[in-house]
């Protein structure tokens, strides 16, 4: 690692990040609407990087960038390219929101991840849409607080679609997908490193992290939700004792140099039970020096440098989104430029315009996980009607406009507009339909 030519955008993010989070906001008095968009767009930034950046996109980035290290190009391709059996290929991408349980932003590296290593324009979308939007926590909680055919209807619309967005996707840019069909028929079989199980547990352990440090906490003080979120730093813990050990087993980390690294993370634990973050950003840190020395080199030195390359990228993108997401639409029950009252009025009943306005805002407006909810049953108290409620759902956690500007950047500007726009359209579709049934 090359610490003389990465300092400086290291010390940009870290800088905007820390502006962010200790963002003195809190006492300053409410003001005209302009003034109010500005301190929105504030508020939403600091609340981004205090909830969001550490627990869900630093794990996301590790993960990304060990896909591009410890997962052959040849591998992505047998299962999620254009060769690949489309059964298994959807399949896989269409469903994986139920495990991961992530946003439409700690998506984007696990995206940018397999897409440039080779992977299908079609799995690579499906995959991108089903991440934020087929989060089974999200499902239980809308079917219990805006009724079971609301969840229902969620969690069908957003398998099938992402599986038609897919499908969709590679049909438009089907002579693109052709060419990458033909560089994977001349790709050589990839040569193991390690045994598949072992690549599974891997990954397993650093999901686990990423899922159970991110289980938000549930409505009510009973039931497995409940059971789970007390204990989810104690499953953490776990995971990342699992992640530690395979390591130490399979990846050619000393067992002295790991022991440096976990004391540190456990006193801090022990010292501060009730400030869990501390001790969790003192684990990254940890992973960051062991993977980040310039001497490490070989595939912990390459994993680090991979997942470094997606954080320079993503960050900025995300934090300018998150910017103008907060001036525009603000927070949950506060308003920025347009007054949630004119989004209200907007889409009462089930008409064809209610439910695209619906979609239009949903993918613009950033949804951390769970918050669309609350917000919906919200709107819908002020008149918002059932068909453009489930647009809104279906568009909003998938989509927003830190999410587009970092998929752009990505797959480039002309596949962004048409995911995008598959996407509204579905929804709107979709918002009709149910609008007519119930």
């Amino acid at each position: 690692m090359q610490w003389k030519k990465e300092w400086k955008p290291l010390a940009l993010i870290l800088g905007v990040f820390l502006a962010c989070y200790y963002l003195p906001v809190d006492w300053l008095r409410a003001s005209p609407r302009l003034e109010n968009a500005l301190w929105e767009a504030l508020y939403l930034a600091k609340w981004y990087a205090q909830e969001h950046v550490l627990l869900c996109l630093v794990p996301a980035f590790f993960i990304a960038g060990a896909v591009g290290v410890f997962v052959s190009q040849a591998s992505v391709m047998k299962y999620l390219g254009p060769k690949a059996n489309k059964l298994l290929a959807y399949g896989v991408a269409s469903v994986s929101g139920t495990v991961l349980a992530v946003c439409s932003c700690t998506i984007l590296p696990l995206f940018a991840g397999i897409y440039r290593m080779g992977a299908g324009l079609g799995p690579a979308c499906a995959f991108l849409y089903s991440g934020p939007a087929i989060n089974i926590l999200a499902i239980v909680l809308t079917a219990a607080v805006l009724g079971p055919e609301m969840g229902v209807a969620r969690a069908v619309g957003a398998i099938l679609f992402s599986v038609v967005i897919g499908l969709a996707m590679h049909f438009v840019f089907r002579k693109e997908e052709q060419a990458k069909l033909e560089a994977a028929g001349a790709m050589p079989e990839p040569e193991v490193a390690r045994p598949l199980w072992q690549t599974a547990l891997y990954f397993g352990s650093m999901v686990g992290i990423l899922v159970f440090a991110n289980w938000g906490k549930p409505a009510g003080d009973v039931g497995l939700w409940h059971a789970i979120y007390a204990a989810k730093w104690v499953i953490t813990s776990v995971f990342a004792l699992a992640l530690a050990l395979f390591l130490v087993l399979w990846y050619r980390v000393g067992k002295g140099q790991m022991l440096m690294l976990a004391v540190p993370v456990v006193a801090l634990a022990l010292l501060f039970p009730d400030r869990p973050l501390i001790a969790f950003v003192a684990g990254v840190i940890g992973l960051s020096v062991l993977t980040g020395r310039s001497d490490s080199g070989g595939e912990l030195g390459e994993w680090f440098e991979t997942s470094w390359d997606f954080a320079k990228k993503i960050l900025p993108l995300l934090f300018y989104g998150v910017l103008i997401a907060g001036a525009l639409l603000g927070r949950p029950d506060h308003e920025g430029l347009i007054p949630s009252g004119w989004i209200a009025g907007l889409v009462g009943g089930n008409s064809l315009w209610a439910n695209l306005f619906a979609s239009v805002v949903g993918a613009f407006m950033y949804f951390a996980t769970l918050t669309e909810v609350p917000i919906l049953q919200g709107l819908i108290g002020a008149g918002m009607g059932k068909g453009p409620a489930l647009a809104l759902l279906l568009a909003g956690p998938a989509l927003s406009l830190p999410n587009m500007l970092v998929i752009r950047s990505v797959m480039g500007t002309k596949k962004t507009v048409v995911f995008v726009s598959l996407v509204i359209i579905m929804a709107t579709i979709a918002g009709l339909i149910y609008g007519a049934l119930f």
